[in-house]
């Protein structure tokens, strides 16, 4: 262990650094339906003149900041600031309402450091054997992975009806599938439309079902409906999330399985978690679930930012990113001149105990920033909805123009917002189409991968060689089944 580099992650000037960051990351995180991919690519630029482990600590401070901070507007107004918020959302805002949206945050933010403190630690102490699951998963895995994502669209459909959410699930998945195919560049659903040949983000889809919706939807009421300006306790008292402790170490574990798998992300792992601690909270608990449930919070937090670890561990050990914002990480170590890998340990003597130190660093910052930015973000979110929603469409638009610097993703921000609105009227949930719009592009590569490599295989070679497949095969079908006959 190279103690000089531990010393120079502390020294003030390195912990102001790391502070920046974290402070810039939540403000991004908390501003509606932006992303922490969105944040990392563009605040990346300001690290280029940065000396190596600058850059790197300002960046982790950045990636670590922004992944609570969408939990801000989605508390408060309904928005999720990033993807893997709209669990936080569906549990948070119902709070808020109430009169309870401190305590939401506050267990948000304890939920995210205690996340946190989980993919550290796992990151530290269990590298190998996470890393060996990680590598079993193949293309036929993935594909199954993401499957099961998208079964789940069932169970968050409100009241009893799973169909409305598997057809809004079906509805992003075919979205999902414009533009050129990802092995023969084939053009798919682009009606002759040269723009569309570059696919439809997710991230425009996002501000518009879950921005530009919510104003359509808020704006016409008589009396709209605000958040109580004095939020209360902030920070949640011990006894409650003791109670939640097991919800919060399974969750945390996920989260970070989920991260050490290439391509999968924070949203996979904060549905995943979601929904696997609805199933298995107790009976009085459940019925609290969509109406504003504190364990479904803790779940979903401590999931996505369990998966900050998880995703440093294909980024650091094999150059393989866990998702975009891992990747964002690994292109500014190249910038650097820096090669990871398995020879990380051996080229960089230290770093990787450096990167270690500067996360539960960024980790410690990024409470005490939450709680002290909870207040003054209340007090900006308790405006009345007749004024901040309209102050909202302009981040709305700026937010979808950034992603691609093309008007077209703000064409399909207003789309998404009207058929947000239609849908929500007829009562079709809409985190459901996020979820798939996001996975599609993963289950249809992965997919169309795993035939190739099955072409000239039977399917009892395919079953019997591949027992995780088998496995989340019988996962997936039991999701289906769960979804239907156990709510009938």
């Amino acid at each position: 262990m190279d103690w000089d580099l531990i010393q120079l992650a502390v020294t003030p000037y390195m912990l102001w650094v790391c502070l920046a960051g974290t402070t810039l990351g939540i403000l991004w995180g908390a501003m509606p339906g932006l992303s922490t991919t969105m944040a990392m690519a563009l605040l990346i630029g300001l690290s280029v003149g940065m000396e190596q482990y600058v850059a790197l600590m300002f960046m982790l401070g950045v990636y670590t900041g922004s992944v609570f901070g969408g939990a801000i507007s989605a508390v408060l107004i309904n928005i999720p600031g990033t993807p893997d918020a709209v669990p936080t959302m569906m549990e948070g805002h119902p709070l808020a309402l109430k009169g309870e949206g401190g305590l939401a945050l506050g267990t948000a933010i304890a939920s995210s450091f205690l996340g946190n403190w989980v993919g550290i630690l796992l990151l530290i102490a269990f590298i190998p054997a996470i890393l060996a699951l990680a590598l079993h998963f193949r293309s036929w895995e993935m594909f199954l992975l993401s499957m099961w994502g998208i079964a789940i669209c069932g169970s968050m459909s409100a009241g009893e009806r799973p169909l409305k959410g598997w057809i809004s699930g079906w509805i992003g998945l075919l979205i999902s599938f414009v533009g050129l195919d990802k092995i023969h560049a084939v053009p798919r659903f682009t009606f002759g439309i040269d723009t569309l040949e570059d696919g439809i983000s997710y991230i425009p889809i996002l501000i518009g079902l879950f921005g530009l919706t919510e104003i359509l939807r808020v704006l016409p009421q008589k009396i709209p409906y605000s958040i109580p300006a004095e939020v209360g306790r902030i920070i949640p008292p011990f006894s409650m999330l003791w109670k939640y402790s097991r919800t919060a170490v399974r969750s945390g574990l996920i989260g970070t399985i989920i991260g050490a798998i290439p391509g999968a992300g924070a949203n996979v792992a904060s549905f995943l978690s979601y929904d696997i601690a609805r199933r298995r909270a107790k009976p009085e608990e459940r019925k609290k679930w969509g109406k504003g449930s504190y364990e479904g919070i803790v779940s979903a937090e401590v999931a996505n930012n369990a998966n900050v670890g998880g995703s440093m561990l294909p980024t650091l050990a094999l150059g393989i990113p866990g998702n975009a914002a891992a990747a964002a990480i690994l292109a500014a170590l190249e910038m650097k001149n820096v090669v990871v890998g398995p020879t990380i340990q051996t080229e960089n003597p230290g770093l990787i105990y450096f990167i270690y130190f500067a996360l539960i660093i960024a980790n410690f910052l990024m409470y005490g920033m939450a709680i002290v930015l909870v207040k003054p973000c209340v007090k900006l979110f308790s405006l009345p909805r007749t004024l901040l929603m309209p102050l909202i469409i302009p981040i709305c638009v700026i937010g979808a123009f950034a992603v691609s610097l093309n008007y077209f993703d703000v064409y399909v921000m207003f789309a998404s917002g009207i058929i947000g609105f239609i849908l929500h009227k007829y009562g079709f949930p809409l985190a459901p189409m996020v979820l798939a719009v996001i996975l599609g592009p993963l289950a249809d590569e992965n997919l169309r991968r795993a035939l190739y490599v099955f072409e000239d295989k039977t399917i009892w070679w395919v079953l019997s060689e591949n027992m995780i497949g088998t496995v989340l095969i019988v996962v997936v079908l039991f999701t289906f089944y769960d979804g239907i006959f156990r709510r009938r």
